[in-house]
């Protein structure tokens, strides 16, 4: 899918907030811009489900602390609310706001190619876990073995999100199976 067009997580309903039908939304991300940029998002079970249906957005506001409130266009009552608790809100990738040089949304790096720095292909990026010092590439090969790869730059070498391809650097047991 077309990175512009990708839908990506931007939090997930947790209750509703008042009796108007206003849901809220705990923050997926860094913080609450991207859902209160939004001027419609998809509800659904995952950033690609299928089924998941769009909502126009027709007001927003800060919540709880790591909270956004949310009103969506045809969600009028507390009632309503209770079906969407626990679906994902989803909206584009292009939603976000431009990174820094060198820096890269997770969306992004989830489904590189990884290769070590002398060329050994070491698998494909399937998720990533945030940890308290560097997130992790959670990386498979072709038989299902999984490696552990901080996000380090000193052990991310290059990443070419063109070519979908991360270089990292060839250090004793970093490509040990897990």
């Amino acid at each position: 899918m077309n990175p512009i067009q990708q839908r990506i997580v931007l939090g997930e309903i947790t209750g509703a907030h008042g009796l108007e039908g206003e849901v809220r939304v705990r923050i997926a991300g860094d913080g609450p811009e991207p859902l209160l940029a939004a001027t419609s998002v998809w509800l659904g079970t995952s950033a690609m489900d299928p089924e998941a249906r769009r909502y126009p957005v027709r007001g927003c506001g800060l919540g709880r602390r790591g909270e956004v409130r949310l009103r969506f266009e045809g969600i009028t009552g507390r009632e309503a609310v209770r079906d969407l608790v626990g679906l994902l809100v989803t909206a584009p990738a292009s939603l976000l706001p431009p990174l820094p040089e060198g820096e890269f949304y997770w969306y992004e790096l989830v489904g590189c190619r990884v290769e070590s720095a002398s060329g050994e292909s070491v698998g494909t990026v399937r998720e990533i876990w945030e940890t308290g010092a560097h997130d992790v590439l959670v990386v498979e090969d072709e038989g299902g073995q999984r490696r552990l790869v901080p996000t380090a730059a000193r052990i991310m070498t290059e990443v070419d999100l063109a070519d979908r391809r991360i270089v990292v650097a060839d250090l004793p047991g970093l490509l040990e199976p897990v």
